[in-house]
């Protein structure tokens, strides 16, 4: 049987994972009468609440003959390590773009990529079914962007490339661009063709193979995903195992798997070009290799691009420490730490001089709030400040990350996005109409000047804005910038919080806190009108008096507090705060919790 390896690759919300649930379905791999759910491949419980794709992940089908091994992959620029690894494992890639938004920043990061790898690539313009499409004006775009990246990679590349045009929801695929009915066929029908070469791999040579992602069986235990460079891995053979500063040890292999629909099948052999689960070793690491123990010889460690923002990661101090969560160590962090970074290239971390605080580091603010989101649910407490980008020092100059952020905005919006925009160092690169009502405005921004700057965005385009951006490289430091305009109020004791009190403080700022939780001395409980802090109380009670007339007595009505989500609390915090994280509860706080040690002034 022939075999093809293809990743789906796609900027965020393009529909890549509906896409490949339409290719599932079609490729006959459930029966008719079988109800699966809408994007099965966003099997984790953080993709599901926030519809988007973080891991990438593997599935195959057969088609006349032939498995495709497809891989998923993500669509957000803080997740392009993922996309990265994913595009070691394949022969090829389908790109989808929007008809209506076109080639956005992870599209020209992902074409970049697979033009590095020379894989072949193939576009399907999606939701070719909406009111706003511009086909034809989204195929020049791709078709420029094609251009300028060939001429960047200075490669040999072949531009010839096809275009589909459909709707991965309705599923169906066709060359001609006016169809709006059918099938995938004629989609499934390429993947199949010669078009993708099936991989050609020597079979007889002795066996290779680089880990490019880790998995965990409650039966089989620790699990090394990768493609076979070469010759046969067996089931129940040994294998040597190749890991950094030239460290081997030879290992059985307990079980050798292969995809199969959307689970595993166990096979006694695979060979070259085959996507294998292996397990029978606990310590494997992404990036190692695995070999013929008769003749072990070591494939290139996957090197993806470096992180861009760091993190403080530190132990829950604070004076309501150990009511929620379970483990509450510096150990058992570090354990956790230590377990992101094996399952994710993108990651890095370090200790400290503090025994307490770790330094994460990684791609985007949006990845450090999905991985203390997992720490959180697994039970743990801890506090988290204010993401950082990553400086570096060139020729005794301090340089910094820039970025290229795109928006997609309702024409009112555009003064506000502009003021924003000025006071974050951004400068405004293009701006043109684009569809009914709508600008698309392109600035050159210092990556500081993103951080925390989504929620503003939503709320200045009414929720109706979209914002993507992609990193461009290092250029001078362009001076101070504050986290955000107004200072904080601040509770100056501890104690249960009343709804009189917090009705008092109505005219002092926007309040995070609701009546009746537990409060301490230090702890945020608003933000200030005014660009100082503020130190209230917010224990106060009403002292009883004899007086009780319907007059006299204010009724009490308390307007609705934000979502105290980690992202939100992130967005918020400036450098002297931290976010306080338990599986229950999101709190915000000063480093310094005394008030005589804590000046008001920012």
């Amino acid at each position: 049987m022939s075999l093809k390896n293809i990743a789906v690759v796609a900027h965020v919300d393009h529909g890549k994972t509906t896409m490949v649930d339409a290719l599932l379905k079609q490729s006959g791999l459930f029966s008719e009468h079988e109800q699966i759910t809408e994007r099965v491949m966003d099997s984790g419980d953080i993709e599901r609440e926030r519809g988007i794709t973080i891991k990438a992940k593997n599935c195959a089908i057969r088609w006349k003959g032939t498995k495709i091994n497809l891989l998923d992959t993500p669509g957000h620029a803080d997740f392009g390590g993922e996309v990265e690894r994913s595009l070691m494992m394949v022969d090829g890639i389908v790109l989808l773009v929007d008809s209506s938004e076109g080639p956005l920043p992870q599209t020209r990061f992902v074409l970049s990529k697979a033009m590095e790898r020379g894989l072949r690539v193939a576009v399907f313009i999606n939701k070719v079914d909406r009111q706003d499409e511009r086909i034809d004006e989204v195929r020049g775009e791709v078709e420029d962007l094609l251009l300028e990246l060939a001429s960047q990679s200075g490669k040999d590349i072949d531009l010839d490339i096809p275009f589909f045009y459909g709707s991965g929801r309705n599923g169906y695929a066709s060359n001609d661009k006016t169809r709006r009915e059918g099938t995938l066929e004629p989609l499934l029908d390429f993947l199949v063709s010669d078009y993708f070469e099936a991989p050609e791999f020597d079979k007889a040579a002795p066996s290779q193979l680089l880990v490019t992602n880790l998995a965990y069986s409650n039966y089989l235990g620790s699990l090394m995903v990768g493609r076979i460079q070469r010759g046969v891995i067996h089931n129940g053979k040994q294998i040597m195992w190749m890991g950094k500063d030239n460290k081997t040890k030879p290992f059985k292999v307990t079980s050798l798997q292969i995809y199969e629909g959307l689970g595993m099948a166990t096979v006694d052999s695979a060979e070259a070009g085959e996507i294998v689960i292996i397990s029978g070793f606990e310590n494997g690491d992404i990036g190692d290799t695995l070999a013929d123990a008769s003749k072990p010889e070591q494939l290139e460690r996957i090197e993806v691009e470096p992180p861009t923002v760091s993190v403080q990661v530190s132990v829950s101090t604070s004076p309501l420490s150990g009511r929620e969560g379970e483990y509450l160590t510096s150990r058992r962090l570090e354990e956790f730490l230590i377990d992101a970074i094996r399952k994710n290239v993108s990651l890095k971390y370090e200790p400290t001089e503090d025994p307490k605080v770790f330094i994460l580091k990684a791609r985007g603010e949006l990845q450090v709030a999905v991985v203390f989101e997992e720490i959180r649910r697994a039970g743990y407490e801890l506090m988290i400040a204010r993401p950082q980008v990553i400086m570096k020092e060139i020729d005794g100059q301090m340089m910094e990350p820039f970025e290229r952020l795109v928006l997609d905005v309702p024409d009112d919006s555009t003064g506000a996005i502009t003021e924003k925009m000025a006071s974050r160092k951004g400068l405004l690169q293009a701006m043109q109409p684009f569809g009914e009502g709508r600008t698309r405005m392109e600035f050159h921004v210092p990556s500081r000047g993103l951080i925390g700057y989504r929620s503003t965005f939503l709320t200045d385009t009414k929720g109706q804005g979209l914002m993507s951006s992609y990193f461009v490289g290092y250029e001078p430091h362009v001076g101070k910038m504050l986290a955000r305009t107004n200072g904080a109020l601040i509770s100056d004791r501890a104690g249960k919080i009343t709804p009189y009190a917090l009705f008092n403080l109505l005219s002092s700022g926007r309040q995070f806190v609701l009546p009746g939780e537990q409060a301490y001395e230090g702890q945020v409980i608003g933000e200030h009108t005014r660009p100082n802090d503020l130190v209230v109380n917010c224990c106060r009670e009403k002292h009883l008096t004899s007086v009780r007339t319907a007059g006299k007595d204010e009724n009490i009505i308390l307007p609705p507090i934000p979502s105290r989500t980690l992202d939100w609390a992130l967005d918020w915090i400036d450098d002297d705060e931290w976010v306080e994280v338990t599986p229950q509860s999101i709190r915000i706080r000063k480093k310094e919790l005394a008030s005589n040690k804590r000046s008001v002034v920012r």
